[in-house]
């Protein structure tokens, strides 16, 4: 009996099924995965989620993210996405001398840091990320890096210095900026610095010295008393490394001195705060020791690696201060006067101030990048 002829309808019904297998094919691409997931923290007013997605390169042609979303894993909704110059400005790929986002190769790591503000603060997040595989113009999406957030902090913190106007400085753009370096000790790679503020000491005019910028006894913060932020104990504590009198003439430390002096404090709620760069003999704690709320811990210097007299700020979750993972926080009040837009102008000229409408009094948050603030005296 001879087989029957296939219509040109079936054919084409054929070929279509056999384009969508293809296009449903698994694809060896990347291991979506958050390492640390966040917790919500509010910076003026808004709730703010701060983490790192890691893309490790599983496959075997070089692959171009073009586009990430990040999904409200409950409803679906899309709570941000990120493409073309803002993408590549926000990862890097570890191990390369430039570092620069583009085509990852088989068997690297890109690390792309997030920032976000979503209407509504979710649960569970997942990622969708389109990328091209060399050779080829059609985007493909993975999707993965399904995470519960952390429980926002419930203790709220003190002020870690008195008066000011201060400058909270900190940029999560700075490729060599607290938010950025990654510490690989005890066979983890973790960030310390992922909420971290260096502290600097203004003057109406924005002016950060009193005369001679080179000469550290002229900087306006130096030797102000550093405060604990919470009734607390003694986590860790040193002094002894010395200070340069010029910022000129400090060297370059070695790994393990490049905080200075410092003191960890152990807060109830299990998280750690850090304080660095204190001045030479002004740290008189121990291990151990309990402090209160507002009590003088040591003084703003600049020992370590430091560009200036400043007090380095942040909690993380454990006593190492490099070996530790940045976790969120906010302080109880503080008075917000205005920002820096350019942080160059810092030094020079006066800040902005705020625009109509944001109020000055803050509660329970974190200064945004290049906040002044004054602290209760």
């Amino acid at each position: 009996m001879p087989r029957p002829l296939v219509s040109a309808l079936h054919l084409l019904v054929l070929l279509s099924a056999a384009a969508s297998a293809r296009a449903a094919a698994p694809f060896d691409s990347f291991e979506l995965s958050v390492p640390q997931p966040p917790a919500p923290v509010q910076v003026e007013g808004r709730s703010r989620l701060i983490y790192e997605l890691h893309l490790s390169h599983f496959g075997d042609r070089e692959l171009t993210p073009s586009m990430l979303r990040v999904v409200d894993a409950d409803g679906g909704a899309t709570l941000a996405s990120f493409s073309g110059e803002d993408l590549a400005a926000r990862s890097r790929i570890i191990g390369r001398k430039s570092g620069d986002a583009g085509a990852i190769r088989p068997g690297e790591r890109e690390v792309i840091y997030l920032e976000f503000e979503p209407r509504r603060t979710p649960t569970r997040l997942r990622h969708v990320l389109e990328f091209k595989a060399a050779g080829s113009d059609a985007p493909v999406a993975v999707e993965g890096a399904a995470i519960a957030l952390a429980a926002a902090p419930r203790l709220q913190l003190g002020p870690p210095l008195r008066g000011g106007p201060w400058v909270a400085i900190y940029a999560p753009q700075w490729p060599r900026g607290h938010r950025r370096v990654f510490y690989a000790l005890d066979g983890r790679a973790r960030l310390p610095g992922r909420y971290a503020i260096d502290w600097v000491k203004l003057d109406d005019q924005g002016r950060t010295s009193r005369g001679d910028k080179d000469l550290i006894a002229d900087s306006l913060g130096y030797g102000e008393p550093v405060l604990a932020v919470a009734d607390a104990t003694v986590a860790a504590a040193r002094d002894g490394v010395a200070e340069t009198a010029r910022v000129s003439l400090n060297p370059k430390h070695d790994f393990d001195e490049a905080a200075g002096n410092y003191v960890v404090l152990a807060l109830a709620d299990g998280r750690y705060a850090t304080y660095e760069h204190l001045r030479p003999g002004s740290v008189k704690l121990r291990e151990g020791d309990k402090v209160r709320i507002g009590q003088t811990i040591g003084e703003l210097g600049f020992t370590g690696d430091s560009t200036g007299p400043h007090l380095h700020f942040h909690l993380a979750d454990g006593r190492k201060p490099l070996a530790s993972e940045g976790v969120g926080y906010g302080f109880a009040g503080f008075r917000l006067l205005g920002h820096y837009p350019q942080l160059d102008r810092l030094g020079k000229q006066p800040w902005q101030a705020l625009e109509a409408g944001i109020a000055g009094e803050r509660r329970d948050e974190l200064p945004a990048s290049n906040a002044v603030v004054e602290f209760p005296r």
